[in-house]
């Protein structure tokens, strides 16, 4: 561990605030228009679609997921390398959605380890219902806020984040992070 100039202590391989690349004016106003914009939208989608459905966004992109896949099930595995929640997260979230009829989680077939979750016809249902209201307000708060190019533009450049932080070594350090401390 070293000290920075604040006192802080760092770790022995973190850069030198002189190999910082700082942002500029325009990054920095782009930056935080992205964070405050995203933080924004989410709250705002999440209440609305709380207050439609009950259900968190979390769960109705779990629900969307499985509405998407071949029996509407899909491995935990595979739904979690889908979405951006830790496994813990998703476990729980799973839980609550089980806990009230909309999924069901049984084995893989032909691999004791693996476990499906399996969206209920009560789990449609919800998702049918819920849907509407969610399009709306997506549509309302970001996609009719854009001009088509815009939105495809947003669109590009997320998906060029999203590709790297899927990459190995993203997901790699990310795994790391989940891993509970050793005691010690």
């Amino acid at each position: 561990m070293t000290t920075s100039t604040s006192g802080a202590a760092r770790d022995a391989t973190t850069p030198d605030d002189d190999d910082v690349r700082w942002l500029s004016a325009e990054q920095q106003r782009h930056w935080r228009a992205w964070r405050d914009g995203a933080a924004l939208l989410l709250d705002a989608l999440g209440r609305e679609l709380d207050a439609q459905s009950g259900l968190s966004l979390a769960e109705y992109e779990i629900l969307v997921r499985l509405s998407e896949a071949p029996g509407r099930t899909l491995r935990m595995s595979e739904l979690a390398g889908d979405l951006a929640h830790s496994r813990s997260r998703l476990t729980h979230t799973v839980a609550r959605l089980e806990r009230a009829g909309i999924v069901r989680r049984e084995p893989a077939p032909g691999d004791a380890r693996g476990v499906n979750c399996v969206m209920t016809d009560h789990g449609w249902d919800v998702l049918v219902a819920a849907a509407p209201g969610h399009v709306r307000s997506v549509r309302a708060h970001l996609v009719d806020r854009l001009s088509d190019a815009q939105l495809a533009a947003l669109g590009e450049a997320m998906q060029v984040v999203v590709d790297h932080l899927r990459s190995p070594g993203c997901t790699q350090a990310r795994a790391e992070a989940e891993e509970p401390a050793a005691d010690a």
